[in-house]
């Protein structure tokens, strides 16, 4: 690759049936080949490093976020100018690998995404609701982060240099994709999208079930939103919980004249949602001036934003 060292970092786990071909082709447009072999129990590795891909091995399965640790620390190790991340079962298309490489070589980009959903891109056979799934993990994720990306979930990733060496993550799961986003946006890296078609008709598709991936990845989002952001998920639903137990308690008071009977359980129900309104109000008030409070401290003291 010219005066560049570009490498490819492909997860592997049971991936026998497709490896060797992705191996082959990706190796047209990177200096190297990398499978971490995340504890398999079939002939992929064998397949892979018969192809020409270096083997790095886990003993166990340690899941997507394992297999990106490894990818890093071996392309730190190899002193790389960038990093491709795809996917070994044949859904990516390595012949777009120089889109996504060409913002980090011209130094546009440290971080770009090779995206179904901006336009040109696209993604062949996507179950409809796996799109609306995607669709509301990202919109969760850009509440907290604001960056706008339209495909936070997209596996087929470039990183730079200075990624490589600043971005550490802590998630094993498929949750890491936010987690990855979220760390480059603290640390000022810049992150971009390119268009990509992902295709979903190869033999064995994504390790993890879309409901499974999802309800995971979706919790990690909506954590790290309240975190975040805890007035917005803590002090809008609470305000409306107060406003519903303040309906219906004076529901209930318009009522006193018919029976006792008839006052008692929708005036218990309108005091306990009033009262977890105001608790989760005032909740997401503290979060949210402590946060404001440890922003301004870290601005004074150190000039970090």
């Amino acid at each position: 690759m010219g005066q560049f060292k570009i490498v490819a970092g492909l997860p592997m786990y049971n991936e026998e049936e497709t490896i060797g071909t992705v191996v082959t082709r990706v190796l047209d447009y990177v200096d190297e080949v990398i499978c971490v072999d995340d504890g398999s129990s079939d002939s992929g590795a064998r397949i892979a490093e018969s192809c020409g891909a270096t083997i790095h091995r886990h003993r166990v399965n340690r899941g997507y976020g394992g297999a990106l640790k490894s990818l890093f620390a071996k392309a730190r190790e190899m002193d790389v100018d960038a990093l491709v991340v795809l996917d070994s079962d044949g859904q990516h298309e390595p012949a777009d690998i120089p889109k996504l490489l060409e913002p980090i070589l011209s130094g546009e980009a440290d971080f770009v995404i090779g995206s179904r959903f901006i336009e040109g891109g696209g993604s062949e056979d996507m179950p409809a609701y796996r799109r609306l799934g995607i669709k509301v993990i990202t919109a969760t994720s850009n509440l907290s982060s604001d960056l706008g990306i339209q495909d936070t979930q997209s596996g087929f990733r470039a990183f730079s240099k200075l990624a490589i060496e600043r971005l550490r993550f802590d998630a094993e799961g498929m949750e890491l994709s936010l987690e990855m986003l979220e760390d480059a946006h603290e640390k000022n890296l810049k992150i971009e999208e390119v268009p990509t078609v992902i295709r979903y008709d190869v033999p064995k598709g994504s390790n993890f079930t879309a409901i499974s991936h999802g309800f995971t990845v979706l919790v990690w989002a909506l954590l790290s939103l309240s975190q975040k952001k805890p007035l917005l998920v803590l002090g809008l639903p609470g305000f409306g919980l107060f406003a519903a137990g303040a309906a219906m308690a004076f529901n209930a008071i318009d009522g006193i004249s018919n029976s006792v009977d008839a006052l008692v359980g929708p005036g218990l129900t309108a005091i306990w949602i009033g009262v977890l309104g105001l608790a989760m109000m005032a909740t997401g008030l503290v979060l949210q001036s402590a946060r404001n409070f440890i922003r301004h401290l870290l601005i004074r003291e150190f000039g970090l934003a």
